[in-house]
């Protein structure tokens, strides 16, 4: 059985510095860390105390879902309220216990504590150091839209190709001066206008492959992405789209807004109330995931099957769990979906 000690002694540090880096990460550099998590790894050690011992004993009775954000954010975000939904429709883990595993402002210690048979993970930055731990342990993971890592399965849409849709249904409807409002790029705190330079940083997959949609369909139509003003909210809630949606209609020109999500979307529509810009006459809203808020607000949206992806992730790590060979990668089909927040170009005004 390999100890502690085994790890230590091969990574050429302290055993202090291996409990550390499962239980103290910010004793240590990110390399120190990083060098460590991999000799743990590839010797085949577990972890310490009461995780390693159970992963090698047999199963601890729960499965978690890792969330980039705070526990209220599972139960007020429409699209982690229908993945988890979906989850529990399986019935799978009927007699299994659910763990939440909230990760705020980039901590893992909900993942360091989570004593878990297998991991759904939702929607994490691409480097998330969380990810590692659960990796080096040896935990199956199944993915729900991000991020992409070797060897595990992920269920996810085609975001780059919708995204496409979003921008090429304004077009249609003559719209040229356009406006975005993404949630967050870098979870870095950062909110305002997002230039190149960060939008070539971006960690998030999800938005980073919806923005890259829009500069596609933007450059068909023969448009300077550049010049197209792209606002990042730096949260997900109405409580950080509002600010955002009203800086981006009040310092730009737009006919017509698209939203990497439903929640940025109404946002702009709260913000178009507050600056007496009508919907669509004035301005055009487009969101994405046709999230149970947006048929009330007569949302033209993007529409993925959302319980649907906890359904199927749920099912995959349940297979893992089995012992099954890792399953393949599942992509969703999207639909636009039209209705009243969208429509023609205005002509003959200042926002035309």
């Amino acid at each position: 059985m390999v100890t502690m000690k085994d790890v230590a002694r091969a990574a050429g540090v302290s055993q202090a510095a291996v409990s550390y880096a499962y239980n103290r990460p910010e004793k240590l550099s990110a390399g120190q860390r990083r060098a460590i998590m991999e000799t743990a790894a590839r010797l085949g050690y577990a972890g310490p105390n009461a995780v390693g011992a159970s992963l090698r004993s047999g199963r601890s009775g729960a499965i978690g879902v890792m969330l980039m954000d705070t526990l209220e954010y599972a139960f007020t975000d429409p699209s982690t309220r229908c993945l988890l939904e979906g989850i529990v429709r399986t019935r799978r883990f009927d007699d299994l216990a659910l763990t939440l595993l909230p990760l705020p402002r980039g901590g893992e210690q909900a993942a360091l504590r989570g004593l878990v048979d297998g991991v759904i993970v939702h929607s994490l930055p691409d480097d998330h150091p969380a990810l590692l731990t659960l990796r080096s342990r040896g935990i199956p993971i199944v993915v729900v839209d991000a991020p992409r890592l070797p060897g595990v399965p992920l269920v996810g849409i085609p975001d780059r190709a919708a995204a496409r849709e979003q921008v090429e249904h304004l077009l249609g409807l003559g719209h040229r001066r356009l406006g975005i409002i993404a949630d967050r790029l870098i979870p870095d705190g950062f909110r305002g206008p997002a230039d190149a330079a960060r939008r070539a940083r971006c960690a998030e997959r999800v938005v980073r492959e919806r923005i890259t949609g829009y500069q596609e369909a933007c450059e068909a139509a023969g448009l300077d992405f550049d010049a197209v003003p792209l606002v990042e909210a730096g949260g997900f809630d109405l409580a950080a789209g509002v600010p955002a949606a009203l800086g981006l209609l009040s310092d730009n020109e737009v006919t017509a807004v698209v939203s990497t999500s439903d929640t940025m979307a109404i946002a702009v529509l709260e913000a178009a109330r507050e600056l007496d810009l009508r919907v669509p006459e004035d301005l055009s809203v487009v969101g994405f995931d046709d999230a149970p808020e947006a048929e009330p607000h007569g949302l033209t949206t993007i529409r993925q099957p959302m319980v649907h992806k906890g359904q199927l992730a749920a099912e995959l790590l349940f297979a893992l769990l089995r012992g099954d060979p890792r399953p393949d990668d599942v992509d969703l089909p999207t639909e636009l979906v039209r209705r009243r927040t969208s429509g023609p170009a205005p002509t003959g005004t200042a926002r035309g």
